[in-house]
């Protein structure tokens, strides 16, 4: 039976967490002895995890990168507390010079280069070690593995690193796992040297979990509204655009489309603009921010339309989820967009930004005919993709 070790930061609610339950979920665990790290042991989607896999001790030296930098130095790691102080000072340098749009990435980038010497190796040997979530540092120089795997979650054009600095890390790895074709080409086309690597496999989706979890009792603010109900599941950060939507919002109210309200399930550091730019707006009774939902599937199955205004993405799960539940979808052309969905078939992909979206949404609010096309398209296929794992397995018996 081959070892094998999957290493991710946490478990708190967001989609790259999702697939990996649902790849823990279907694993092979008669073939296989998985060991699960998670550099700090918390979470909601905890209470989700399969008890077949086995989660390792916290080792508290890799919780600190869950922990402000302040509550790093009082726990008397002060080494690392002083390099990610630097990495802060470095990106925020590089932020100030305008050579990075969004100086956050290169900040957790040099996070962990400066932190390296600081963090201490695993301590076991294993077949194959899996690194599930960028950066893949831990497991290319902590971790003693006859083969290692890194995934890709999103699209390598749109995201501001040190491309010379990862190099050296994405080469301890023997095979990188892309999550759509679109995210293969990107990544490729900044690391043109790996393109040897790079195989795509797509996230495993549970369609019965779904529609399962989408009938529990939630969602009532949603249901008992009877105006048309927009739904956005992300992260509150720049890179999903819930600014252009509360803009767009706008523009939809000022157009005259008194009807329609816009929810958003997820949390995130911009939560507090995003409510100033809402307030701003004057739309408090019509853009809603619902906060952190464990199960956002029943606030699926009470919406409309479900409406993706993300500056970029890798594959988001949320829309997947949401064709899954037969709903008309509405995505902005990000770079991987056209490996998301079929325009004009299961779903509709607008311009960037808040007059694509503004346009977007009123082609499905008053385009009926579109509308119940793209749902009788997406309830035709077939959304079982569990045989997806078969390309681990082969990259691992390989």
């Amino acid at each position: 039976m081959k070892k094998v070790l999957i290493s991710t930061f946490d478990l708190e609610v967001g989609g790259v967490e999702r697939s990996l339950l649902s790849l823990l979920n279907h694993f092979d665990y008669e073939s296989y002895e998985v060991d699960l790290m998670l550099y700090k042991q918390q979470g909601d989607f905890l209470q989700q995890l399969s008890h077949k896999p086995t989660l390792l001790e916290e080792v508290p030296e890799y919780a600190t990168f869950r922990q402000t930098i302040s509550d790093t130095l009082k726990q008397r790691y002060f080494h690392i507390g002083l390099a990610r102080l630097m990495a802060k000072s470095m990106a925020s340098y590089a932020g100030r010079k305008k050579r990075l749009e969004e100086p956050g990435y290169y900040q957790m980038q040099l996070m962990w280069k400066l932190s390296l010497p600081y963090l201490p190796d695993l301590g076991r040997t294993y077949d194959v070690a899996i690194s599930y979530l960028w950066p893949h540092y831990f497991v290319a120089d902590k971790v003693k593995a006859k083969k290692k795997i890194a995934w890709i979650h999103t699209d390598y054009s749109t995201i501001d690193t040190n491309t010379r600095m990862d190099l050296k890390m994405w080469k301890n790895f023997d095979h990188i796992i892309a999550v759509s074709e679109a995210c293969k080409t990107s990544f490729i086309k900044k690391y043109p040297e790996l393109s040897g690597k790079v195989i795509i496999m797509e996230n495993i989706t549970s369609p019965d979990l779904v529609n399962t979890l989408a009938d529990h009792e939630e969602a009532q603010e949603m249901k008992n509204d009877p105006r048309t109900k927009l739904l956005t599941i992300a992260r509150l950060c720049h890179q999903k655009g819930i600014d252009n939507a509360i803009k767009a919002m706008k523009r939809l109210r000022d157009k005259g489309y008194e009807n329609v309200a816009w929810y958003v399930v997820g949390y995130g550091g911009d939560r507090g603009e995003l409510e100033k730019l809402i307030r701003h707006h004057g739309l408090q009774d019509s853009f809603y921010l619902l906060g952190k939902k464990t199960n956002p599937y029943p606030y699926l199955r009470a919406c409309d339309i479900y409406v993706q205004p993300s500056r970029y993405e890798g594959k988001a799960v949320t829309v997947l989820e949401a064709q899954i539940m037969g709903k008309p979808v509405l995505i902005t052309n990000y770079a991987t967009a056209n490996s998301q969905l079929k325009h004009g078939i299961d779903g509709y992909i607008t311009d960037q930004g808040v007059d694509g979206i503004v346009q977007g949404v009123e082609e499905l609010l008053s385009n009926h005919t579109l509308c119940n096309e793209l749902i009788k398209n997406t309830k035709k296929r077939s959304y079982r993709n569990q045989s997806e794992i078969k390309t681990l397995y082969q990259l691992i018996n390989q």
